[in-house]
């Protein structure tokens, strides 16, 4: 445990205005450090608020019948001869990437792994329980300051080893609360939490090393967003001691609205942004969800939507060329394979379209890629190093990229078949139920589900279940019927032991069950969910 959050206080000694609804911890944040954090919502969270309204407004927009488009009052943004600051030494090569919790064990193996960057993720891959925050940024201060250590139930030791890969980290979204701690009897934004303690403790000790602190912001749905993460920071900086654009980012295209302002957000952040990052996952079910109300942009089964469908190509081609003409780094998206263990044929198959996919993504032009499995590190650096013998491919421009709204908002042909219905079934159940019992990144199917991936199969069932007329690829009409049978039969169909969150799987069918049946597709499953954890 790292001092900074030790306390040997029998009561916490919290800044005026601030509450903690939580049992008292081993581990504290201390007083500095909330008013660090209280300081930052009491100048930032009105606006914040104010830019989910807006999101609200413009939802409703499309669900009458508007489409997403270019801007038309960002114009001269697009059209402007402009380039972002230069990239960091640190992050000059970022040709491979891993992705993961903020737990102990998973940070020193992933900051030993190999790759060159490892991001350390609150967001989508951690279950926000209090103790798993606390624990989260708790094991970075060790991590930066590298003295952390882990000793298994076994007696596995596990320790950093010399030249680990550079460490960015990922606070939560906009749109998710904190529900235990209040300022001034309101509840703060996880997004401030998080990096507000990151920064707090870690800040000034990545500066004097050169290494930031570097952050990945998620979930941004416009240009606005952005200059907020860019006030936030400036001010940051300023309480904190640290020079203009210490704090630099890499943002998430993972909003089918973000995809029409690239430019927008590269100029909002202009001074400390690295890069854009083709977040394809949370993507694909953000153009479910956007577009939801549109009968003529139902998606087919989520296996069927991979990034060589038109419009996915489009999007990640056009992320390239935005990036590249700004200076910034065009980064590539997940690989959710694991390793399959017991089956060679199975294996080498799911290891063939992880090649296949990095391969895509290195002749593109990407300068980097990311893994969920320290296994795929290998595959993923030859295919970039094929293609990559410099540190990266900004002066790749992709000049002969022409991508417009209609690009963007193709819908590739498909069908949904009953695998790929019930599939999404037991896919949410299974990720709810372990979610719920704290975990937020859940091997299922051979494949790295987090809340991203999740979202696509809730979304999906959501979407072919309110459109009338959809079927099966055998006939069978789409509808609450088929829908509620193969729910019913969800726990028949789980082990009856040994999955992970296996306790929690009646109330994870309940929850899917409710969240399906709703007349309005719920923002995020992690907003009713939330309410569930401790």
């Amino acid at each position: 445990m790292s001092a900074a959050f030790e306390t040997s206080l029998p009561t916490r000694a919290l800044p005026a205005g601030v509450t903690v609804r939580a049992a008292e911890s081993a581990r504290e944040p201390g007083a500095a450090a909330l008013d660090f954090v209280a300081d930052l919502h009491r100048r930032f969270d009105a606006r914040r608020r104010e830019l989910l309204a807006a999101r609200v407004v413009r939802q409703a927009r499309f669900d009458a019948g508007e489409r997403p488009d270019f801007l038309a009052e960002t114009a001269a943004i697009r059209a402007g001869d402009w380039r972002v600051a230069p990239v960091p030494a640190a992050l000059l090569d970022r040709r491979v990437e891993i992705t993961g919790p903020v737990d102990r064990k998973m940070i020193i193996n992933a900051l030993n792994s190999g790759a060159k960057v490892f991001m350390a993720d609150f967001e989508d891959s951690t279950s926000p329980t209090w103790d798993n925050l606390l624990e989260g940024q708790d094991n970075l201060v060790d991590a930066v300051a590298g003295t952390i250590e882990y000793t298994s139930p076994e007696g596995k030791r596990y320790a950093l080893k010399p030249d680990p890969a550079v460490l960015i980290v990922r606070p939560r979204g906009w749109h998710l609360p904190e529900k235990h701690v209040l300022v001034d009897g309101v509840e703060i934004a996880g997004a401030l939490f998080d990096f507000g303690l990151f920064a707090f403790h870690n800040a000034r000790a990545l500066h004097a090393r050169d290494r930031g602190p570097y952050l990945y912001l998620p979930k941004l749905q416009s240009h606005r967003e952005a200059a907020l993460w860019d006030d936030v920071l400036t001010h940051a900086e300023v309480v904190l001691g640290l020079p203009p654009g210490t704090i630099k980012v890499t943002v998430l295209i993972e909003t089918l609205p973000a995809a029409f302002e690239m430019d927008e957000i590269l100029h909002a952040l202009k001074t400390r942004i690295v890069g854009l990052n083709c977040g394809r996952w949370d993507y694909i079910f953000s153009c479910i969800k956007t577009l939801r109300a549109h009968r003529d942009h139902v998606l087919p089964e989520r296996g069927q939507v991979g990034m060589t469908v038109p419009f996915l190509k489009a999007y990640s081609e056009l992320l390239i060329r935005t990036c590249h003409r700004r200076g910034a780094f065009a980064m590539g998206g997940m690989a959710a394979q694991i390793p399959i263990s017991g089956d060679a044929q199975a294996n080498e198959a799911a290891l063939l379209r992880v090649r296949a996919d990095k391969q895509r993504e290195a002749r593109a032009g990407h300068d980097g890629t990311w893994v969920a499995h320290p296994g795929l590190i290998a595959i993923a650096e030859a295919e970039f190093d094929a293609v990559m013998p410099t540190p990266n491919q900004l002066g790749t421009l992709r000049e002969d990229v022409d991508v417009g709204r209609d690009e963007l908002l193709a819908v590739p042909a498909g069908t949904i078949t009953r695998a790929g219905f019930t599939n999404n079934i037991d896919v949410c159940v299974r990720y709810l139920a372990a979610w719920l019992d704290g975990l937020g990144c859940v091997p299922i199917h051979h494949l790295m589900e987090d809340a991203a991936t999740a979202e696509i199969s809730r979304a999906q069932l959501w979407q072919w279940l309110h459109h009338d007329g959809l079927r099966l690829d055998d006939g069978t009409p789409i509808d609450f019927a088929l829908f509620d049978g193969l729910l019913a039969g969800c726990a028949t169909r789980l082990p009856a032991s040994g999955l992970p969150g296996q306790a929690r799987i009646a109330e994870a069918i309940g929850l899917l069950d409710e969240l399906t049946h709703a007349a309005a597709l719920a923002e995020f499953l992690t907003l009713p969910a939330y309410a569930r954890l401790p």
